[in-house]
């Protein structure tokens, strides 16, 4: 697998997640650590992603 199509992967699932959290913000059911455990991920893809621009 090229580069930018990690990238690009890497890109989808971090839009996937943001989506993810956005739901989770307005469920009342959703707990804090969910919260906190979507924007981890979220906050790693983006810097993982950062990380193979800055590479390339």
């Amino acid at each position: 697998m090229s580069v930018d199509a990690h990238i690009q992967q890497l890109e989808q699932r971090h839009q996937l997640l943001k989506s993810e959290l956005a739901n989770l913000a307005t469920s009342p059911s959703a707990s804090d650590s969910e919260l906190v455990e979507v924007k981890r991920q979220k906050l790693k893809l983006k810097d993982e992603i950062m990380r193979l621009k800055s590479a390339s």
